[in-house]
């Protein structure tokens, strides 16, 4: 029976799942966006949210439960000085999964995953819009119509 056994095994054996997920945590926490495939970004979801959320508390323990999961000092170090401080005030949700479509090989959906607080595009919050000049037709007729004058004027003088 599959009772209990909902998460998604990659088609790959225990170990090789855990090297895959632990070099794409690696990845993206040294990058702060990686492409992949859909089904691997949403697992690494799963992987890499609990060992950002054990980063808040900067203890010997926690560092040493993360690098049991990452097995990489630097990505590590990064984690609990940089993207600890960044989403200490988070209650969670610490990545984004955006789908970018098919891959042209093998029609595999690709996405990205990112860390939420390092994207300037979305973290922008957006400003009140500065006031926009109306355009209108008339606007362009009017001034449009000196300049066809001109041109007018200068056809009759030619033209005597």
């Amino acid at each position: 029976m599959r009772h209990n056994k909902k998460f998604n095994h990659l088609g790959r054996t225990a170990d090789h799942r855990a090297a895959l997920l632990s070099n794409l945590a690696v990845a993206l926490i040294q990058h702060k966006r990686i492409t992949t495939t859909l089904a691997k970004a949403k697992a690494l979801k799963k992987y890499v949210e609990p060992l950002i959320t054990r980063s808040k508390n900067d203890t010997t323990n926690s560092r040493r439960v993360v690098f049991r999961y990452l097995q990489n000092k630097e990505a590590v170090t990064e984690l609990f000085k940089e993207i600890s401080v960044k989403v200490a005030d988070r209650p969670g949700g610490y990545t984004r999964v955006i789908k970018l479509g098919t891959r042209q090989g093998d029609a595999a959906q690709i996405a990205f995953i990112e860390l939420v607080d390092y994207d300037e595009n979305m973290a922008k919050t957006p400003k009140a819009e500065a006031k926009k000049t109306r355009r209108s037709r008339r606007s362009t007729k009017k001034a449009d119509a000196p300049a066809e004058a001109v041109e007018n004027v200068a056809e009759e003088a030619k033209a005597e």
